[in-house]
């Protein structure tokens, strides 16, 4: 993985957003990154026959309004960046994921950190929306969570364990060497996890002959052991037939992982949406997920 120089953190002001911000700032006092917090304001629909738009002249006058509130609420937000990092407060007006998007890709963001979903007018931070298009759409890699919310300071994050899931498609190499380059970075150990899914060994209703069900294990751990030698990986491996979600969240939460790494890149299914599994492994998984 290369090193990381720029994190952007979208933030909606929620416990959820400040427990990403610890993570941000536990890679930023490992890397010594600058750290951008992003606030998106939406652009104000007002109705200017109801009473509380009575008080604005245009729409203008609102969206200025909204900026300038939820600038000062920016400033307010606790993200003070370990040592002499440097920490970047911007406010932006527009469609929540596409700006996010566009600025961390404008800007050369080496990594998003964001919750899956956040609380009140935000709850379109729900995973499948905002946080689900910046996970389809972002060049980058976005770091994520349903958890976020319990993060410990910054000072206390430790990465000890990482997981590395791969399907074994043309994205694995890219997947596992960031997982690899992340691990040794922090001295972690990394596993690998590979799961065969249940319509590999069955279709219809119909049981393949055991004996497949053997050798796709066979030939997958075969695979994994060129792919690893390749890329002088050591790494214990875990193989496992069953729904993938539930394999790769099981073999995370055994290793006591303190990451989980998955792809997306190139998973994407004709219609251009990110397959089913990566979103349910972002779902059920216990500690945080970073998408690769």
């Amino acid at each position: 993985m290369p090193r990381l120089s720029r994190i952007l953190v979208p933030v909606e002001f929620s416990p959820r957003c400040r427990g990403a911000v610890q993570y941000a700032e536990a890679l930023c006092c490992h890397f010594h990154c600058e750290i951008v917090l992003l606030h998106v304001v939406i652009p104000p629909m007002a109705n200017f026959s109801s009473f509380e738009a009575m008080a604005y002249s245009s729409a203008g006058d609102l969206a200025r309004e909204m900026a300038e509130q939820r600038t000062a609420d920016l400033e307010a937000f606790s993200c003070t960046g370990p040592g002499d990092a440097v920490v970047r407060r911007v406010v932006l007006e527009g469609d929540p994921a596409q700006t996010i998007v566009e600025f961390a890709a404008s800007e050369n963001c080496d990594l998003i950190v964001m919750p899956t979903h956040g609380y009140g007018p935000f709850r379109r931070f729900l995973l499948g929306s905002v946080t689900a298009k910046v996970l389809h759409d972002a060049i980058c890699p976005v770091w994520t969570g349903p958890h976020m919310e319990r993060a410990p300071d910054y000072s206390s994050v430790h990465f000890q364990n990482i997981v590395c899931a791969i399907d074994l498609g043309l994205h694995s190499r890219e997947v596992l060497g960031w997982a690899a380059g992340f691990a040794r970075e922090f001295g972690a150990r990394l596993s690998i996890v590979h799961a065969i899914p249940p319509s590999a060994t069955r279709s219809s209703g119909f049981h393949f002959d055991p004996d497949w069900r053997t050798q796709l294990t066979t030939t997958a751990a075969e695979r994994i052991c060129l792919l690893r030698r390749e890329m002088e990986i050591e790494a214990p491996v875990v193989i496992e037939a069953g729904e993938p979600p539930l394999v790769v969240t099981t073999a995370a939460e055994a290793a006591s992982a303190d990451l989980l790494v998955i792809g997306r890149g190139s998973t994407l299914h004709a219609h251009g949406h990110l397959p089913t599994n990566a979103y349910a492994i972002v779902r059920q998984s216990t500690c945080p997920v970073a998408t690769i």
